[in-house]
């Protein structure tokens, strides 16, 4: 029997498998690295081993660390979460022959499945050459051969550009698995991306719990996923899971794990097998009612599984909500999570609560918010309402993208599920929502009302001009901005003369009540020293009157979108260099993902403040690009 176990893993997951922990009885174990000391995770543990340094090399893929954390516990089991050192045999075979129980499939299976070019070779599926990749094969995807969510994979549509994404490729993978193979196959355009959840036992039972569809993403990481995929005929899933059990009974597999196709024009593609935990179990969990992490356990501890599969009911989805932005290409957000409160009747798995620190060296997801309901739809509307209602201040998230995702016509009739919809809907999707001007007026209102708590008065007997307040944020005018005006009234109240229409019925430094075409509307305020204003669902930032001269840069000035670590720099790159507009001049990573910087335009670059290992902040001159400007033409 497990007593104490070691999750050799960080933030949700790990408090993911803390909580069945709790329920079963078993001690925990946490480990950390020097950027999650004050970690939700670590917080949870019972007990927690500090593994010194911030770099995942240096922290969580370093296996023997991680062992000795285990041992020096007093642990007896090592769960691995996913990602990381997950599908690494080495370290299962080093867990287990340190005496401890490795919550897993055996090495063998790992190495069979873990590696997607060995099991696409154990399936008589063969990857292609790179070396003779021609224009008649694209596009095509390069992809790790180790690991997942989306890391160290890239679409190749020009031939010039494969060797450039192999490497950077290559180094994505290295930094986020510790393995640095990657490999190259067809890429199947907007296809859908369905996988089949096993989980085995030692004794030669195999279930399949149903299919999920997982076609919403980003990046190739997913974002949205659902259970049971919906609309699939009935031929079709049956030949997937009976895929997935002669897959995992070929291998001998124990354990869960997950066999992933891609289903396009009415067949499927094998993808891979993940062999371990996927980051979308909660929803078949929901659908099944089983608890896959105790089940893991259950198997580890040499337990059978009861011959007959449990029957599923009605339908689950889940949501991963992002610190990043995904009308400025997905770019990872960072800063502390002021506030984050979700609604009830939403099962919620997260990392972090409020007042912690998102940093830039892990993935930016913050939380996956599941809801199950009888039917689909009803799975749909609740999960949108949820997230509409879920209160996260701090840095800029997808919430309000998963929100339009999941009430697309699209998504909701499942009349294009496939891993095209963000391609095709990314601009609409991210279209502000509405409301931005109301939202603008509360926060003007409530500061006023603060101001007045404070110093008291406001009215005057000779009226001066309005006062006006600025603010930005999604919505407003044509460069963004949202402008209010308004004046102080006799009564004590105020009265708003821009934007028209709009009457103050109440005003209060938290809460704000407004009338708009006979309508009252209710806004709560929470206004942040920084000047960052969260009303409702808007986040709002409050502009000065006047520009501070420190801030304008250079023409041509690139800064840094995100704060990260410059990993490389273009070969032979120089100052004095002829650049042209799109060209790749080096290259960040931030949370796991690796990002390019290109010219913004044809020119020379007069200045490089970027080298390899360099940490920089948001904002940060990187270079300097001056155009080529057109001489004037003569009279």
């Amino acid at each position: 029997m497990i007593s104490r176990l070691l999750v050799a893993n960080r933030g949700e997951i790990a408090c993911r498998v803390f909580r069945t922990c709790r329920d079963l009885g078993v001690s925990t174990v946490a480990v950390y690295s020097d950027a999650d000391a004050g970690a939700l995770h670590v917080r949870e543990a019972d007990a927690a081993v500090r593994l010194p340094g911030a770099a995942p090399s240096e922290t969580y893929l370093r296996g023997d660390l991680i062992v000795k954390a285990a041992l020096a516990a007093g642990a007896d089991a090592v769960h691995p979460g996913y990602g990381f050192l997950s599908e690494n045999a080495d370290f299962a075979r080093t867990v287990i022959g340190a005496g401890l129980v490795w919550i897993g499939p055996p090495p063998a299976a790992i190495e069979a499945m873990a590696s997607k070019t060995r099991a696409k070779e154990l399936l008589g599926i063969a990857p292609l050459d790179p070396a003779r990749v021609t224009e008649s094969d694209l596009p095509v995807l390069v992809k790790a051969a180790a690991g997942g969510g989306g890391r160290g994979m890239r679409i190749v549509r020009e031939l010039t550009e494969l060797a450039g994404e192999l490497e950077s490729a290559s180094a994505e993978a290295a930094s986020a698995f510790g393995d640095g193979e990657v490999f190259v196959e067809p890429y199947v355009e907007d296809g859908r991306h369905v996988e089949v959840q096993l989980l085995c036992d030692a004794h030669g039972t195999v279930w399949a719990l149903g299919t999920r569809d997982c076609s919403l993403q980003r990046r190739h990481q997913k974002v949205i996923e659902e259970a049971p995929a919906p609309g699939l005929p009935a031929a079709l899933e049956a030949s997937l899971l009976d895929t997935a059990v002669r897959a995992a009974k070929a291998v001998g597999y124990v354990g869960a794990g997950t066999v992933e196709f891609l289903v396009a024009d009415g067949r499927a593609h094998f993808l891979e097998m993940n062999t371990r935990l996927q980051v979308e179990h909660p929803v078949t969990e929901e659908v099944y009612g089983v608890d896959i992490v105790a089940l893991q356990l259950a198997v580890a501890e040499g337990a059978k599984l009861p011959p007959e599969t449990p029957a599923p009911r009605g339908h689950a989805i889940e949501a991963r909500l992002y610190a990043e932005d995904p009308a400025r290409g997905w770019a990872p957000q960072t800063g502390a999570l002021r506030l984050f409160d979700v609604p009830g009747g939403v099962r919620l798995d997260t990392g972090y609560a409020s007042g912690d620190a998102i940093g830039v060296h892990y993935d930016p997801m913050i939380a996956k918010l599941t809801v199950h309901a009888p039917t689909r739809d009803g799975a749909v509307r609740k999960l949108a309402r949820a997230l509409e209602r879920t209160r996260i201040h701090g840095p800029v998230t997808n919430r309000d993208l998963l929100v339009a995702s999941l009430r697309h016509p699209e998504y909701a009739t499942t009349d294009r599920l496939d891993t095209g919809f963000y391609d095709r809907n990314l601009p609409a999707l991210t279209t502000a929502p509405g409301g931005g001007d109301l939202a603008a007026v509360a926060a003007a209102l409530a500061a006023a009302s603060a101001r007045r708590g404070r110093f008291g008065g406001g009215w005057r007997n000779l009226r001066s001009q309005d006062e006006t307040r600025t603010y930005g944020g999604t919505g407003g005018g044509p460069d963004g901005d949202h402008e209010v005006r308004y004046r102080p009234t006799r009564d004590g109240g105020y009265e708003v003369t821009a934007p028209e229409g709009v009457r103050v019925v109440a005003a209060a430094p938290d809460r704000v009540s407004l009338e708009t075409a006979g309508v009252v509307r209710h806004f709560d305020v929470t206004a942040y020293e920084d000047g960052t204003v969260h009303v409702g669902g808007h986040r709002l930032t409050a502009r000065p009157r006047f520009t501070d001269p420190r801030e304008q840069t250079a023409p041509g000035s690139l800064l840094a979108p995100m704060p990260g670590t410059v990993v490389r720099v273009a070969d032979g790159l120089a100052v004095g260099d002829a650049v042209t507009a799109g060209q790749p001049l080096l290259w960040l990573e931030a949370m796991k993902m690796e990002h390019r910087v290109t010219a913004p335009a044809s020119g020379t670059l007069t200045a490089l403040h970027a080298a390899p290992g360099r940490q920089v902040e948001v904002g940060a001159l990187l270079a300097v690009v001056q155009t080529e400007e057109r001489p004037e033409a003569q009279s």
